[in-house]
């Protein structure tokens, strides 16, 4: 089979499995045409098993490489058609590079810029479900905040799977959730913070699903990322000026002084810190957030959508959405600073020779 990209794509067998709502060969076809970088050669795939996606790239990008399974040929990147032949028989070919899975070979994970071991596994009724949570997770981002990592993942992960199975896309899930984040502004406008909290949490849990929902189908595409991350980019203002004004329709108009100063910390701050982020990107090749373990544990709760709706949340609770609205005023200024300390000790480091490199990198090489 030739693919889009150009790539010869080779399946051995067959197999009946469904996973993530696809067939395995449908499934290894969009692994192909999502390969990044100099297209090129044969791609044998043994239908048997399933394995994460990082797999295919680092095949690809070393010919003559193949991935075994106790011995059984699953991946490979083949040089000739004895190669072919032999792979038709589940022989290993000679002269192969072999990587055992229980070996635990490791390999680079760019996204999350460090080394692990992704999955392999056999692919039939009984492991299907253990397969979808494993790719699931494996789409997970490493850093992130405290809801994101905590409260929600397993909500997201039965929605992820429904939405599969009813065959949708990851930009309808985007969609859906849009009107809830334009249902939740409207509503902290006029007042109504309970059930905009409520509209926020369908939105909040449906950020995490369009993602997932795209890697775990691998239908992810370079406007639905631009849908996705503007969306997440461009909402949060409009979501603390619309609280500030609600608080005038509940009785609890904070002082026209204050709320100036408040929304300027609050705006102001929320774009220096992606400025700071954006900037240690281009500066040093990856995200602040995960240079040193101490960064990585301040991405949990530092002043972006989540955590603020934590805030937001308590002084809910306790009938004072005004002082929710202070709360995230003066950790937005936190943040801020500690954004500003991070860069500067990125840059003192660099300054004096050193190397800015992910903790994560160095704990698993």
């Amino acid at each position: 089979m030739q693919t889009k990209n150009g790539v010869t794509l080779l399946l051995h067998g067959k197999n009946d499995t469904l996973i993530w709502g696809m067939t395995n060969a449908e499934r290894g076809r969009r692994l192909v045409e999502k390969l990044q970088g100099n297209i090129s050669g044969s791609l044998w795939i043994n239908m048997t098993f399933a394995f994460d996606p990082q797999w295919i790239q680092h095949i690809h990008d070393n010919p003559g490489t193949m991935v075994t399974f106790d011995g059984i040929p699953v991946l490979a990147h083949l040089d000739s058609d004895e190669d072919t032949q032999a792979l038709a028989a589940l022989t290993v070919p000679a002269g192969m590079t072999v990587m055992e899975y229980h070996d635990k070979p490791q390999i680079h994970n760019a996204s999350l810029r460090k080394l692990e071991t992704p999955f392999v596994r056999e692919l039939n009724a009984e492991t299907v479900k253990d397969i979808e949570r494993q790719s699931y997770f494996g789409a997970y981002k490493g850093v992130t905040d405290i809801l994101t990592k905590y409260l929600w993942p397993e909500l997201a992960l039965v929605l992820t799977r429904l939405a599969a199975r009813l065959g949708m896309t990851p930009n309808m899930v985007t969609a859906i959730g849009a009107i809830g984040c334009i249902s939740a502004t409207f509503l902290f406008y006029y007042g109504h913070f309970w059930s905009g909290m409520a509209a926020g949490f369908v939105f909040m849990v449906l950020d995490t699903v369009d993602g997932k929902l795209a890697r775990c189908t691998i239908t992810s595409s370079f406007w639905g990322n631009i849908f996705d991350h503007g969306l997440d980019l461009v909402h949060p203002p409009f979501w603390w000026v619309a609280w500030a004004f609600g608080l005038g329709a509940v009785g609890l108009a904070l002082p026209e002084d204050q709320l100036r100063l408040a929304l300027i910390v609050i705006l102001g701050g929320y774009v220096l810190q992606r400025v700071i982020e954006g900037i240690f990107i281009r500066a040093f090749g990856q995200h602040i957030h995960v240079w040193r373990p101490m960064d990585s544990w301040f991405r949990l709760i530092t002043a972006r959508r989540n955590p603020n709706m934590v805030l937001l949340f308590i002084s809910l609770i306790f009938g004072r959405p005004d002082i929710g609205l202070i709360a995230v005023a003066w950790w937005t200024l936190i943040s801020l600073a500690v954004h500003m300390v991070q860069i500067m000790q990125a840059w003192l480091v660099k300054i004096r020779g050193g190397q800015i490199v992910s903790w994560l990198e160095q704990e698993q090489g």
